[in-house]
């Protein structure tokens, strides 16, 4: 059971004029124009996924921890928010700001191609943006009155079992080591995401490959392509119950029929095609 954060509304409502001025005009302006949070922005799936969401007609907010990354989110059309996911009352007042609709939580905290020099610590980190970094971006959420939650989670934390493993198949709660703290970190968000008072849906991507991932082809079973990954993201904004979806290609590791099915998603999908 989670205990759900509230944001401090006195901190939030002591915005200087120019804040509460910026938050009138982007009401104003953007009325009817549905927002999207993208948490993440920056990232693999997140550069590819941006440019899909401006296609289908949503303005984009996204986040970004660095300052120097606002300039290139600003030049594909998206509208940069620099806030740290730890800073919940600074996470709370930007997604105020821009009242999004829909929020959809890519962050991750990993090396440049899975280095294993720097995987046990990358592990941690990203265990925590799971957990701690979760339920920041499901109280400002709440918050902003969002309606909708769509997470990245993953379809390599299952406990040993049959294949293909479903949506249904147990994670590896009790794994050794790097495997158990991800499958551990997984389950925190997963839970968080789909017991919240929103429309909470968990996509499992298999293992990513394509441009910025660091893997340019498949690499290990149950893979699935960046493109592909972003694509199962921007049909989740509008389509299928809250649950669980298994996002990967079929190679007999995992199962990914409910996407297909709910969803209309195809793991073959790849931009400009």
């Amino acid at each position: 059971m989670f205990v759900y954060l509230h944001c401090d509304a006195h901190t939030l409502n002591a915005e200087k004029p120019a804040l509460r001025d910026y938050a009138r005009y982007r009401q104003e302006i953007h009325s009817m124009n549905p927002c999207i949070f993208l948490a993440g922005a920056t990232g693999a799936i997140g550069r590819r996924l941006a440019p899909l969401l401006i296609a289908a007609g949503y303005r984009v907010a996204g986040s970004t921890r660095a300052g120097e990354k606002a300039a290139g989110l600003r030049e594909i059309g998206v509208e940069p928010i620099v806030v740290d996911v730890f800073d919940v009352d600074a996470l709370c007042q930007a997604m105020s700001l821009v009242q999004p609709s829909v929020v959809i939580h890519q962050l991750t905290d990993l090396p440049p191609g899975l280095d294993m020099s720097k995987m046990d610590a990358a592990v941690v980190r990203n265990a925590r943006i799971r957990e701690v970094g979760t339920r920041n971006l499901v109280a400002a959420a709440l918050h902003a009155g969002a309606q909708r939650l769509i997470a990245q989670s993953v379809a390599f934390a299952y406990a040993d079992g049959a294949l293909p493993y479903d949506e249904t198949a147990p994670l590896n709660l009790d794994g050794e080591g790097n495997r158990g703290i991800s499958a551990r970190g997984v389950a925190s968000l997963e839970q968080q995401v789909l017991t919240a008072p929103l429309d909470g849906v968990v996509l499992r991507y298999g293992r990513l490959y394509g441009p910025g991932t660091g893997f340019e082809v498949a690499a290990g079973a149950g893979a699935v392509h960046v493109d592909a990954a972003a694509k199962a993201a921007q049909l989740a904004v509008s389509r299928g119950l809250p649950g669980i979806y298994n996002i990967a290609e079929d190679d007999g590791t995992v199962a990914s029929d409910k996407a297909v099915r709910v969803l209309g998603w195809n793991a073959a999908w790849r931009a400009g095609l």
